[in-house]
This record gives C-alpha cells, sequence and structure tokens, in this order.
C-alpha cells in the first residue's frame, strides 16, 4: 500500500542531515538525478539514496509516496529545466519547433533519467505547464480545439519517443554505442549492389545520418504536415 505522504507545512526536518544539508522534495529530486548519472536506474533505491542524502531511507517516504512517485517528480523535473527562459515569439511554427527541440534536449542531458521518466505521465506541475503551453501555441495558431489535441498528442509522443531512444544510446557503455554506431561504416557501406542495390547506392547518406538523432528532421516534417493541414484558415488570431 502507498505510503501516506507527510503534508508540507508538517514535514520539513528540522535538523541537518549528516551531510549537512536540510531535506527538501527538490533538495532529493536533484540528488536522485545525480545517483541516475552515476549508477543508471538500477542504483536507484531508497537505500542508496538515504546513503547519498545521510538520512534514514525511510525519511524519504516523507516526501514522496515511494520510489516510483520520486521517479515521477525526477522527470518533471527536466521539463521544468526544459522550460525554463522560454518565451513564445508569435510564430507558432518556430514556437513549436523550439519547444520540442528543448523537451528533447532537456531529457538527453540526463539519459539515465530518461530512459526512465519518459514514457511516463506525472500530472506535476511542469508537465501541465508544458502541455498548456502547447495547447495555447496551437489555439493561437487558429487550430480548432480537436485538431489542436490531435497535433499536440503526435508532437509529445513523437518528442518523448525520440527522447527515451537517444538517451538509451547515450545511456549504453562506451564501448557498445561506439560498436554500434560503427556498423554502419563497417557493414552496411561494404554491402556490394549486385545483393543490396538500394543500400549501395544509399551508403555515403547512410554513414551521414544514422548516427545523428533523427528527432529535429522529424519535428520539422510534423510542424509542416500541421501547417499543411491548417490550410487556408487564415491568419491566425492574434
Amino acid at each position: 500500500m502507498a505510503k501516506r505522504v507527510v503534508p508540507e507545512g508538517e514535514r520539513r526536518r528540522r535538523r541537518p542531515t549528516k551531510q549537512g544539508s536540510v531535506l527538501s522534495e527538490r533538495h532529493i529530486v536533484l540528488t536522485a538525478l545525480r545517483m541516475l548519472r552515476e549508477h543508471g536506474g538500477q542504483g536507484l533505491t531508497a537505500r542508496r539514496l538515504g546513503l547519498a542524502l545521510g538520512a534514514d531511507p525511510s525519511t524519504l517516504y516523507r516526501y514522496f509516496r515511494g520510489m516510483d512517485d520520486l521517479v515521477l517528480a525526477v522527470g518533471d523535473e527536466l521539463i521544468g529545466r526544459a522550460l525554463d527562459g522560454w518565451r513564445a515569439t508569435g510564430d507558432w511554427q518556430a514556437d513549436l519547433r523550439a519547444l520540442g527541440l528543448r523537451i528533447h534536449r532537456g531529457y538527453l542531458a540526463h539519459p539515465q533519467a530518461a530512459v526512465l521518466t519518459a514514457s511516463r505521465v506525472s500530472g506535476r506541475a511542469h508537465e501541465i505547464a508544458a502541455d498548456e503551453i502547447v495547447l495555447d501555441v496551437l489555439h493561437r495558431a487558429g487550430f480548432p480545439v480537436a485538431e489542436a489535441v490531435r497535433i499536440y498528442h503526435c508532437f509529445i509522443d513523437q518528442t518523448l519517443a525520440f527522447a527515451a531512444l537517444d538517451a538509451a544510446t547515450l545511456a549504453l557503455p562506451a564501448s557498445a554505442r561506439e560498436a554500434d554506431e560503427a556498423v554502419w561504416q563497417a557493414t552496411y557501406a561494404r554491402l556490394p549492389a549486385s545483393t543490396h542495390p538500394r543500400i549501395a547506392a544509399a551508403a555515403g547518406h547512410l554513414v551521414a545520418e544514422m548516427n545523428v538523432s533523427a528527432y529535429p528532421a522529424a519535428l520539422d516534417l510534423l510542424i509542416d504536415s500541421a501547417a499543411a493541414r491548417r490550410g487556408g484558415r487564415g491568419p491566425a488570431p492574434a
């Protein structure tokens, strides 16, 4: 059964931890992010987190319902970082592209955390703020509500799917990642035209393209498609 989270006004630790810090929800989240970066998802446990914080592991349950609740808070932190400093320009296509790239980069800055969180829905403040921003951009572009939701759905799922895929690659051991990248040159570029004519014809492009993220190109395709669907609706409302 999920543990009861202590109300915020009651949960502040009165004494510093062994590390000399006073616990807070965000301090725990930032420590969890560091642990994920250093040890990966398997290394994030209540016991290890308690040791890193200099506090008894049970103290965590004064702030979170469990480790899964903490994981959701970590994901929300990544979204918050992506939104920090963003401002709308009024150009809906440029704004949508900027938002997508910011969210994608925000997750890739913490690949181990992204692998755990990109597929989750937290309902937390930063996630809600991101959803409101994207829907507002589409509203101001003149899309009807149903169409805006359809485009938003494609946009956010595409962004998070690429974030999860690209983060999983970055989270690999360096030797495994380098070996995967080498396959395009060592194997695909050497396939003969007599047996694989299409791959042989595209070999140079495959070597150049396949080891970088396709997300920016996919995002442009999505935005171009949305613009085409908007068609002749007239100028976006002010």
